[in-house]
This record gives C-alpha cells, structure tokens and sequence, in this order.
C-alpha cells in the first residue's frame, strides 16, 4: 500500500467505531473517519463467527487486495474500517472488490475522474 498504512492498535479502532461514519452492505461494512494526516490507514475485522482461521484470513487478503488496486481512487486522510458480514465468506474476488467500491461511493470517499489522472 503506498499512500496507506495499517490500523492496529485497539484504541484506534474504536476511536473510528465512535466517532467515524458508516455504511454497510451485503458483504461488508465501512467505517470512515477523517485524520489529520495525507496518508490513509486501513483496518480490517474479520468475526470468528466468519470461520475459521484460514476462511478469515482469506478474507482479509480479498479485502486488502481490493483496496490496494484502487488505492489511488481514495480520498487521502482517512482512517478506514472494513467490517466482513457472514455472507462475505465463500465470496470470490469480483464480489468483494465490487463490495468495497461500491460502499467508498456511497461514503464519498472516492476521487472525480480527472482528479485520478
């Protein structure tokens, strides 16, 4: 991830849980809260209600993966939580992706057209 970095801490998370918006769909859930930085940090929370450790971790990889091919579409500053719901699992790729994006559009987190280039 070039432009991002990755949430960890505990008190992080829930500082974005608090005080950060959110949007879900039938996948996955987005929290976003600005940050006083020009760097982007993703978390990713995936419920052992999910699976198992590998079924998780898959999933997380998805997710990651989906952002990191569109990192340059995001608004920079911003604290991202990517939240995975049961139906997530057994997703492939595509839905995933598709998932993220399409809850960045609805959290007008994404860049225009020309401000991409």
């Amino acid at each position: 991830m070039k432009y991002s970095e990755s949430l960890k801490k505990n008190q992080d998370f829930q500082f974005v849980y608090r005080n950060g918006k959110s949007y879900g769909n039938r996948y996955l859930v987005l929290y976003v809260l600005r940050n006083d930085t020009h760097r982007n940090r993703l978390g990713i929370s995936i419920s052992k209600k999910i699976g198992n450790s590998v079924v998780r971790h898959h999933l997380a990889r998805l997710i990651r993966e989906s952002y990191r091919l569109h990192e340059e579409e995001f608004v920079e500053g911003l604290d991202m939580i990517v939240v995975a719901r049961p139906g997530a699992k057994g997703r492939n790729f595509f839905e995933i992706e598709s998932a993220l994006l399409h809850l960045a559009g609805k959290q007008n987190i994404k860049k225009s057209e020309k401000d991409i280039d």
